[in-house]
């Protein structure tokens, strides 16, 4: 028996725009056809192939204009190819940009009755999903008023509730939730996890990385048009992160700006000094000081592999410049196993600014943290170096996951992260004694 068709399928996909060096030209073209006009291309997307899964959340990443707006057109049959092909088999709902599949002088419930009608269901199919539809969207009244006076957020509560309760067997969604709000926001992302769990292809387009590691299985990242990198979602986040942060250095490098003064401490020479790295998933930065030893250690310096709730730990980060780093920024990133950053700070977010770098010279760096009561699993630290401040910075050395470790606890932890909790009963919060609370 064949193996079922893969529901996305790209196979040199390309999409080339005319650029018309002026009105008139343009003009011309769309006149005289076949006449020689003064025009040049510009590829939205050149020569991308790549195959989604049954099932599968597949995240697209890239930088404004690399074409991930175009790739998803192609895909809902909006846009046809210049070259190339693109096949498509199920079902498909998209949430592209706001009020697309919209007709404007339409109500909601007037355009939610047609965007089911062209994907096949009859009037009692429709009729049983529209309470769930207008509660979802929670836009009360205006349900039965045009689309054209919605605001944004209206828009894509409706788009949205329209797009995951006609029962899509591939889902498209393209940046639209960024406009909603954190409570509409984290119901959609909840809704999305539940299609997933129902085995719902999804190809998500974002820029937040915390989206693609939270839900991603694999990532394409787009440059410029073209196929950069597709694979693990973690892998190439990193990649993508790192290049944007290198993209970023060099502007920061060409357009120099004022750099806050801030009473710095002193450089010594460390009495201790690391000079191993446990693990290197990934790394970049322009290496003009280099991290050359990380280490996570108790109170008194000993390396360890298994956190405690509540323990008292050291993150040390030995760097050594070899050239002038004159505003330097140490920092660290911890990450559960899926990819997350439960939490992150540096040198500067903690009110500590160092004193120059200079070729030669070598500094290590303690981060003194608390553990909270984190659920059991692997976590990892990733060490940083940069130079700037914190709105606008060049990075010198950063060291994906250098140090993995593992969480111990024997009670449960809902959630991530349990917090420290004091629990009064029956209680007056203006003047409770501190012998009546009870501890939890």
């Amino acid at each position: 028996m064949n193996p079922p068709a893969h529901p996305v399928e790209a196979i040199h996909l390309s999409k080339r725009y005319p650029l018309f060096s002026s009105p008139s030209a343009r003009l011309r073209q769309l006149l005289f056809p076949g006449s020689a006009s003064a025009h040049s291309h510009f590829w939205a997307l050149h020569d991308v192939s790549f195959q989604v899964e049954r099932g599968e959340t597949f995240c697209i990443v890239g930088q404004n204009g690399s074409g991930k707006s175009t790739l998803l057109q192609l895909i809902a049959g909006i846009l046809p190819p210049t070259d190339g092909n693109i096949f498509v088999r199920g079902r498909l709902a998209a949430l592209l940009e706001l009020g697309a599949g919209f007709n404007p002088d339409f109500t909601g419930r007037e355009n939610v009755l047609l965007n089911a009608a062209l994907l096949g269901f009859g009037g009692a199919e429709i009729a049983s999903r529209l309470p769930e539809i207008e509660a979802f969207a929670e836009i009360g009244a205006f349900i039965d008023q045009p689309v054209k006076t919605y605001s944004s957020g209206m828009l894509v509560r409706l788009a949205f509730a329209v797009a995951v309760h006609l029962e899509p067997e591939l889902l498209l969604v393209d940046e639209a939730l960024a406009v909603g709000d954190i409570y509409f926001r984290q119901r959609c992302m909840r809704k999305v996890h539940e299609l997933k769990r129902r085995g719902t292809t999804i190809l998500y387009v974002t820029h937040a990385a915390q989206d693609v590691r939270a839900i991603g299985d694999r990532c394409l990242w787009l440059d410029s048009g073209e196929l950069r990198e597709c694979g693990d979602p973690e892998t190439v986040i990193s990649h993508y992160i790192a290049e944007m942060t290198t993209r970023d250095g060099k502007y920061v490098d060409a357009h120099p700006g004022p750099v806050e003064t801030l009473e710095s401490y002193t450089l010594a020479i460390p009495p201790e000094t690391i000079s191993t790295i446990p693990n290197i998933d990934h790394r970049y930065g322009d290496r003009r000081a280099e991290i050359v030893g990380v280490a996570l250690t108790n109170t008194i310096g000993k390396p360890i592999t298994l956190l405690q709730p509540h323990a008292e730990v050291v993150f040390r980060i030995t760097a050594a410049a070899t050239e002038s780093i004159e505003h330097p920024i140490f920092g660290y990133v911890l990450r559960n196993h899926l990819g997350l950053d439960l939490a992150a700070s540096n040198t500067l977010r903690e009110g500590l600014p160092l004193a120059p770098l200079r070729p030669g010279q070598t500094i290590t760096v303690d981060f003194h943290l608390t553990i909270p009561e984190l659920y059991p699993a692997a976590f990892s630290f990733t060490a940083a170096l940069a130079d700037g401040d914190l709105h606008s910075f060049v990075m010198c050395d950063w060291v994906e996951n250098a140090v993995s470790v593992e969480m111990d606890g024997d009670q449960p932890v809902y959630g991530y992260l349990q917090l420290p909790c004091r629990i009064g009963i029956n209680q007056r919060l203006a003047s409770i004694p501190a012998s009546e609370v009870l501890h939890g």
